[in-house]
């Protein structure tokens, strides 16, 4: 504002210069009133004051530098006034009336007329609100950089280090009076040299590095991995003048990381063990794919598996399996024996788990060797775990060993034993399999022991009966029974037929002839025998006009047909008809044949062509040993051929199957 001159009513000089200035200013007379201020002040203060009324200062309120409240009358221009002497500068905190505080350095100033008196004073108000805050900033930033756990370090273009803090120290082990002056180049390995200059490439065209992971030397030469960020640094001119960078220590999260790959890589193991030996029923092949996976899990040189087993008299002989090591190198050392050091593991008394074994009180004690004998592979790290079957039993042990002391850990104890488990279970399935292999071996060869041996007294029967028919007047009430145990015989001579064709498909033996046929003319005359002997249903017959060849067993084609009918009329007793069709599709004759009686559950469906099998509390009351189906399986699918079926519960059934035709 300027102030005018009362007697000329022209304007006050000094007000004039003031307002010119582009700090704050403003006057005081004797009496503290203010008699002129500039647009800075008022700015400053973001109010108006009134002249001859607002008194020593336009704020709503100062405070001193460490924020005590500073009345009007105690501050430095009325301090100036009273004692006649201008006060130094001072900081001080202006308040407005909204709350919002600015930084100001206080010149008062003593104002003296031409007689020497005293006539007001001069304030200057220098806003140095964002020069403290830059303070304020930098001193909070020192203290980030200064406190932080991370390493913080500034370096020229040149890569000379101009600062480091304390996490720099700890992280490289350099102290600061050590560190700046040199060349980043002493934290960075040779062979790394290269990402240097990248790093520097990038600063230099205003761009960023960020969470770089690589290796970065100690002071002790060893390698630390960190993750690296690095920016530019710019002068007040927007000039890039150097590159700050962040090191941050990832040892932990590396190790980490290795880790969890090491789980991961233990869980696949384990996973992909687990379901190879749940799928194994060979003892040695399950002895070494246990050798193998344990030896790799545990880091073991050399694993091996000891084995007890039974042979065929009772005699118990020992089985191994090495992984790390040929065979040749356990050829002249023999089974291990009942010592000190094996006698824990093959009576199932614990885990040895024995950083050195050759150092163990237990090693050593036994003639003729004390100790290991010559030619034995360098074991010193020894861990040995029993394999104890559900029951019990002690049935094996596995034994690793390593040259360098100290290397199998709690981890691998727990590893091994939870492998040992699994192995003792899936050899128990290996022996129950076998056991289950030999006893249906032993009931296979009774079938075609037993078939053989019954096919010559029913012949014999057959032909007796025959004898006795003709011999027997055709007006004879012993005629009827003769007929009927011929059928009996007839019946039984087809059964000994299937155990005989179950037996030879079982060995590999069945014998197929092939010629090439018209399967028209095969199906026409099986209905044709069929319909002669099941006069209860009518046999319903589609096909095509044309002749469909094929080249095949003809015999045992005919006997598939035969038996699908005959199983149809056999299964559908409350029904009349069956349905049979032959059609040509893609390259194949397919024959069907349904039947509309008591049909297949469908969860019965996959099973009906093994062997043996019987549909329950289905076709009780039906007689049948369950392997005509079985039998037609077998000769279909050795005819690269396919038979299926298709049914409902109580609506019948229909089977079918696919032969290729020649074309």
């Amino acid at each position: 504002m300027i102030e005018t001159d009362d007697k000329v009513g022209a304007p006050n000089p000094v007000s004039a210069l003031i307002d010119s200035l582009p700090v704050a200013v403003y006057i005081c007379d004797t009496n503290g009133y203010i008699t002129a201020y500039n647009k800075p002040a008022q700015q400053l203060w973001a109010t108006t004051p009134i002249i001859g009324e607002t008194k020593w200062c336009g704020a709503f309120k100062t405070y001193t530098i460490d924020d005590t409240l500073l009345l009007p009358e105690k501050n430095a221009a009325a301090h100036s006034m009273f004692t006649g002497v201008s006060a130094p500068s001072q900081e001080l905190i202006v308040e407005r009336e909204d709350g919002s505080r600015r930084y100001v350095v206080h010149h008062p100033s003593v104002n003296y007329n031409n007689d020497g008196e005293i006539t007001g004073i001069t304030n200057t108000l220098i806003d140095i609100t964002a020069q403290k805050f830059d303070e304020n900033k930098q001193a909070m930033l020192a203290a980030i950089v200064q406190s932080s756990q991370d390493a913080i370090i500034s370096k020229t273009l040149d890569g000379i280090i101009t600062s480091w803090n304390q996490g720099a120290e700890r992280l490289f082990g350099y102290t600061e009076q050590e560190a700046i002056g040199r060349s980043i180049i002493m934290l960075i390995p040779y062979d790394r040299l290269i990402e240097e200059e990248l790093i520097i490439d990038r600063v230099r065209n205003n761009l960023s590095v960020e969470h770089f992971e690589t290796l970065r030397k100690h002071k002790d030469r060893h390698l630390i991995p960190i993750s690296l960020t690095v920016s530019p640094i710019k002068d007040s001119k927007g000039n890039i003048i150097g590159a700050s960078k962040i090191a941050r220590d990832i040892s932990r999260q590396k190790m980490a990381e290795e880790q969890l790959q090491h789980y991961a890589g233990n869980l696949e193991i384990l996973n992909s063990f687990g379901k190879t030996i749940s799928e194994d029923m060979d003892v040695q092949g399950i002895l070494q794919k246990v050798t193998d996976a344990t030896t790799q899990l545990t880091g073991a040189k050399f694993g091996a598996f000891f084995y007890n087993k039974l042979n065929e008299n009772g005699e118990a002989y020992m089985l191994y399996t090495l992984s790390g090591a040929p065979k040749e190198a356990f050829e002249k050392l023999g089974m291990p024996r009942n010592t000190d050091v094996f006698k824990t593991t093959f009576k199932g008394e614990g885990i040895i788990r024995v950083d050195d074994i050759t150092k163990d009180a237990r090693y050593g004690k036994n003639a003729p060797h004390h100790g290991m004998p010559k030619g034995h592979l360098p074991v010193v790290s020894y861990m040995a775990v029993p394999v104890i079957s559900k029951s019990g039993l002690v049935i094996g042990g596995l034994l690793y060993g390593h040259p360098e002391a100290g290397r199998f850990t709690n981890e691998h104890e727990h590893l091994v034993a939870g492998v040992a488990s699994q192995a003792a279970i899936a050899l128990d399935n290996a022996k129950l399999y076998e056991e289950v292999r030999m006893l249906n071996a032993k009931k296979d060869e009774f079938i075609g022991l037993a078939s053989h041996e019954l096919k010559t007294p029913v012949t014999s029967i057959n032909g007796y009966l025959q004898i006795i028919e003709r011999s027997l007047a055709g007006n004879d009430r012993n005629t009827a029974f003769v007929t009927k145990a011929r059928m009996q015989v007839s019946k039984l001579s087809a059964l000994i037929a299937d155990l005989l064709d179950v037996s030879k498909i079982i060995t590999g033996k069945l014998p197929l002839s092939y010629t090439v046929f018209n399967l028209q003319e095969l199906l026409l005359e099986s209905v044709d025998v069929l319909q002669q002997t099941h006069i209860s249903h009518a046999i319903q017959i589609e096909h095509c006009d044309k002749p469909i060849l094929i080249k095949a067993d003809q015999q045992r084609i005919e006997q598939v047909i035969i038996n699908l009918l005959s199983n149809a009329v056999k299964y559908s007793p409350d029904a009349d008809k069956v349905l049979i069709k032959l059609v040509e599709r893609d390259g194949y004759a397919v024959i069907s044949v349904q039947d509309f009686g008591i049909g297949i559950p469908k969860d019965e469906q996959e099973r009906i062509f093994s062997r043996f099998y019987r549909v329950d509390n289905i076709a009780d009351h039906i007689s049948g040993l369950g392997i005509g189906l079985y039998i037609c399986n077998e000769i279909i699918s050795r005819h690269q051929g396919r038979l299926r079926v298709s049914s409902e519960l109580g609506k019948g059934s229909t089977f079918s199957f696919e032969l290729p035709i020649i074309a």
